[in-house]
């Protein structure tokens, strides 16, 4: 999986062979169809691990916060940031490789984003619903807007800071929950 962790990254999941995996691991092609029944499954044990550690890393950020909503979204998206950005290989997976793979994660895929969002549409279940539109959809989109940033800092020749991530994604979330809080 360390191998698979720093190859899927770059030089990318596509161009990474079962038999380059298993030489920078150095195990046999056996071994590896011992563990996993392919690159795909493998792709998708690297991800499930990398959404479940964010999924905690940001629940404890969220409970941690002052029980104000703005403070606890706050805390939860510049967490997040923080953790995908923390290591490039994660951003760049959890991200950018993640839909390189085709629809061979998608399912994947859908349930983090439904996870991720869940965790927004739980945050702001307290607050009255004033908004205009469904707390769900705007959840989903509050989830589009950290993966697109977080793909234009794995992607941009120039990318943006985290700080900046964090204040762009925040900037959102408060014009699209404002009526909640």
């Amino acid at each position: 999986m360390t191998a698979a962790y720093t190859l899927y990254a770059k030089p990318g999941f596509a161009a990474t062979t079962i038999e380059r995996l298993c030489t920078e691991a150095r195990i046999s092609n056996r071994a590896f169809y011992e563990c996993f029944g392919g690159r795909e499954e493998l792709l998708q044990a690297l991800y499930e691990r990398c959404v479940d550690e964010a999924l905690t890393v940001i629940s404890k950020a969220m409970q941690d916060a002052p029980a104000r909503l703005d403070a606890r979204i706050s805390a939860g998206i510049a967490t997040y940031i923080d953790f995908a950005t923390s290591d490039w290989r994660r951003a760049r997976i959890m991200h950018v490789e993640v839909r390189r793979s085709g629809d061979v994660l998608a399912a994947s895929r859908q349930r983090a984003v439904e996870s991720f969002a869940r965790i927004v549409e739980d945050e702001t279940q307290p607050f009255p619903r004033s908004a205009p539109f469904d707390r769900h959809l705007l959840a989903l989109g509050l989830i589009g807007v950290l993966q697109e940033l977080l793909i234009e800092w794995v992607l941009a020749e120039q990318p943006p800071s985290t700080d900046e991530l964090v204040r762009a994604a925040v900037h959102i979330f408060h014009r699209s929950f404002s009526g909640l809080s």
